[in-house]
């Protein structure tokens, strides 16, 4: 047989027609982003998507979410309950259509659902390929229906199991433990962060999340109840209370513009940061989009336009910004959109048009109105924005010398910086480093070929309290922009960041394990957040995790990055061992550093991720803000297990 009859043919019968929930369990991560940590927990979001859109409809006032013992979960819901009659076109029951095809539902429908948070996931349908376990327990028409599925596949008919006069849904699930390799084991804090947020942004519903893993001091389960009569009003008073107000009141909104129905809620606080947040039908939007324009269109031209009729701004000598007008605020813009249109990397920026005029048109409505009856707050504002402008000025020219080529470096990089000899920014990674003398020995332990060492002094600037001129002035801040290659912006948009130059695809967080070094990097790790937040979003940021201790007998040594571990060390070696307590990074020598931190082979290195915008920025505000009695109590609950990561 010829050499070309062995080779395997390639034929129309070679082509692999996979439909539906093949699809989905052969590429998971198309459907629901990873499977890791994140897409584990959006299996929860989308089954409980299902009952907000019941709940939007005005059909469903409660949702309980429960994670049980074996880490399934549970939800419920006292809606309409899914169709359970004959599917005319599939020739099965509506609820198994629901469970089992890709792209059913009734949200297709437009006389069932005018809008939909789900439309932008991928359906419970998903949900049920991706377990190895799901049962769904349908009150409807009076009875009990129920059936089960095993990854994805029905194990028997829609059958009656009893009678009730009550309505709604019930699913049980079960992670495929083959899909989601890493972890199936569901966080509580990721969960009722979301719940919590739903409830601001659809009020009136209950929403409870029940946690069967952990009981509390009195033996009951962990449980709580997410609830808001004031929507985003509430919500806007959650994610600000660890700042110190400008004005006493929430500015808010809530009507339809153009048939869009528009939610807004703002505050002003003394800081420096500007805090935007926006959803779509519930979906957080965080790359913004045409509804965050119009916000910003209809708030600088409102307040300017108020400004320059007050004659508060006859003296100042330079044009305002719309920047000037954001800096202190805290906004949440919701919209509800009939068919939206995404775009962007993560298709979470929001594309229609139509939106831009009806936020645009509903914010200036809602200003005019407040300054003129609130006078006193207006004026508070004005002097901040004029003051935002005389520092923006100053931040401009300090921005320049960012820019500018230290003529103490090598080609224009920082003197401190050890630089690697790759060129593949993809293949090249930068260790910040706390201090001269762990700085010293990690260039000693790198491997020159793709790891570079920047030293910081001591503890960078905390960008939370400090106005922008004030961060781009600091030789620390300097020093990593100007070693990442990344460029700041422009005068109008000085958050946006370009990477496109970004020289290292790794930059990595390398400090103490002592209480300093995690404030280093809590002071970094804000500092990227409110100025670099597109490197955390990109997936560029670790945190490297050295070792706290050296376990030796005779020639044995071993090391331990917790108490634990190191017990466990020690009872392996039968007792007898010597401990080294490693206090910080330069007490190990290049080798040790090497071995156990920086070898790709065998450190451990902890992504960077943003899996909720809203609460940590509320962390980091309640962190490394003024306010002392919200660090004080957040301290105090989490002092035994705190283990913060954007």
């Amino acid at each position: 047989m010829s050499e070309e009859a062995n080779k395997k043919k390639y034929s129309a019968d070679s082509i692999q027609a996979l439909e539906g929930m093949e699809h989905v369990r052969m590429r998971p991560s198309m459907y629901i982003g990873d499977v890791g940590v994140r897409g584990l927990h959006h299996l929860v979001y989308e089954v409980v998507d299902n009952s907000i859109d019941e709940a939007m409809a005005g059909h469903c006032d409660r949702i309980d979410v429960i994670i049980n013992e074996d880490n399934s979960i549970t939800t419920k819901d006292n809606g309409r309950g899914i169709p359970v009659d004959l599917h005319k076109k599939e020739g099965v029951s509506a609820l198994e259509v629901v469970m089992t095809k890709i792209g059913a539902g009734g949200k297709f429908d437009k006389d069932s659902y005018k809008v939909s948070g789900g439309l932008h996931g991928v359906g419970v349908s998903c949900v049920n390929a991706l377990s190895s376990h799901l049962k769904a327990t349908v009150y409807r028409d009076g009875k009990i229906w129920e059936q089960e599925y095993e990854r994805g596949k029905t194990l028997y008919p829609v059958k009656s199991v009893g009678e009730s006069d009550e309505t709604g849904t019930i699913v049980t699930f079960v992670p495929d433990e083959t899909i989601f390799t890493q972890t199936t084991e569901y966080s509580y804090e990721t969960l009722a962060n979301r719940m919590r947020e739903l409830s601001y942004l659809n009020k009136g519903i209950t929403i409870t999340l029940t946690d069967k893993r952990n009981k509390d001091e009195k033996g009951e389960f962990i449980s709580e109840t997410f609830h808001s009569e004031e929507g985003l009003k509430e919500f806007i008073k959650f994610l600000d209370d660890t700042r110190e107000p400008l004005i006493q009141n929430v500015i808010s909104m809530e009507g339809e513009k153009n048939g869009i129905p528009v939610e807004v809620a703002m505050v002003y606080n003394t800081g420096y940061t500007e805090n935007l947040h926006s959803y779509v039908n519930n979906i957080n939007t965080h790359e913004g989009g045409t509804h965050l324009s119009g916000f910003r269109r209809g708030l600088t031209s409102t307040l300017k336009k108020y400004a320059d009729n007050s004659g508060m701004l006859d003296k100042l000598k330079f044009e305002i910004s719309g920047d000037d007008f954001r800096e202190g605020l805290t906004a949440i813009v919701s919209v509800k959109v009939a068919e939206p249109q995404f775009e962007g990397q993560t298709k979470t920026k929001l594309g229609n048009r139509e939106v831009t005029s009806a936020v645009s048109q509903a914010v200036s409505e809602m200003l005019t109105i407040y300054l003129e009856e609130h006078p006193d707050d207006a004026k508070q504002i004005v002097e901040k924005v004029k003051l935002a402008a005389q520092a923006r000025h100053a931040a401009a020219k300090a921005r320049e010398l960012v820019q500018r080529k230290n003529p103490m470096s090598v080609g224009g990089l920082p003197g401190k910086l050890s630089d690697c000899s790759e060129q593949d920014p993809t293949k090249c990674e930068v260790f910040l480093v706390e201090g001269d003398s762990a700085g010293g020995t990690a260039k000693q332990g790198r491997d020159r070929n793709f790891q570079a060492i920047l030293p910081l002094r001591g503890k960078i600037l905390n960008v939370e309290k400090a106005m922008q001129h004030k961060v781009f002035e600091n030789e620390e801040i300097k020093n990593i922009y100007t070693a990442l290659g990344v460029t700041i912006g422009t005068e109008d948009d000085s958050k946006a960041l370009n990477l496109d130059k970004l020289r290292y695809h790794k930059v990595v967080i390398m400090c103490d394990a002592d209480v300093d070094g995690s404030h280093i990097e809590t002071l970094i790790l804000t500092f990227f957040f409110r100025y670099m937040r597109e490197l955390i979003e990109g997936g560029h940021v670790y945190i490297a995790t050295p070792p706290l201790y050296l376990v030796k007998k005779g020639n044995k040594k071993r090391y331990a990055w917790d108490d634990k571990e190191r017990d466990a060390i020690i009872a392996e070696m039968n007792g007898g061992a010597s401990i080294q307590r490693y206090k910080g990074l330069g007490e190990m020598n290049a080798e040790q550093l090497w071995d156990t931190t920086m070898n790709p082979e065998f450190r451990t290195l902890r992504q960077v991720t943003i899996d909720n915008a809203t609460e940590a920025d509320r962390i980091f505000s309640m962190l490394m803000g003024d306010e002392v009695p919200p660090r004080r109590e957040f301290i105090e609950k989490n002092a035994v297990y705190a283990n913060i990561d954007a």
